[in-house]
Parts: C-alpha cells; structure tokens; sequence
C-alpha cells in the first residue's frame, strides 16, 4: 500500500503554508522549468510533481483570500461616490 503524503490528505504543509505567494509562484515555475526539462529521474519527478500540486493550491487560495478583499467603487449618475461593493472579479 502507498504512503499516505498531505498532497494526498488535503493539507498544506508548513513551510508552504508560510510562503508568500511570490515566493510560492517562484518554487512553482523552477519546478515546472527543471520537469519540463527532463533530466529529472521518475521518483524525483513523482516527489517535485506533488509538491508543485500543493504550492499551486496554496497560490490559488492566497489569490481567493486577495479577491474578496478587493472591493470597487459604486457612483451614482453625477459620479459621486456613493459606497462601495464586493467587487464582481470572476
């Protein structure tokens, strides 16, 4: 039976839970780049392959967190301000 990693479990790991997501996004494509290159053996592939899964979702989220943040600004005809409304991204 296979080892059970937190790739398989949902959870983010620690040290990628505290990346930023620049720094993230940065481990993410040297992953890409060194498997696209192909002189990367299988299990070390299989290893760099899941790791680069869980910092995409961790990338995605800090994008999701970043989007509800953002809100835009409402005006009225005269183009006065008038409040402010989650902004619409998707």
């Amino acid at each position: 039976m296979a080892k059970k990693t937190a790739a398989d479990e949902g959870a983010i790991p620690e040290d990628i839970a505290a990346l930023s997501f620049e720094a993230a996004m940065a481990e993410l494509e040297e992953i890409v780049q060194r498997l696209e290159g192909g002189q990367v053996d299988l299990e070390a592939s299989i290893e760099m392959y899941s790791r680069g899964a869980l910092l995409k979702r961790h990338c995605e989220g800090k994008l999701r967190t970043a989007s509800e943040k953002v809100e835009k600004i409402v005006a009225d005809a005269s183009g006065q301000a008038t409040g402010v409304e989650p902004a619409d991204i998707e």
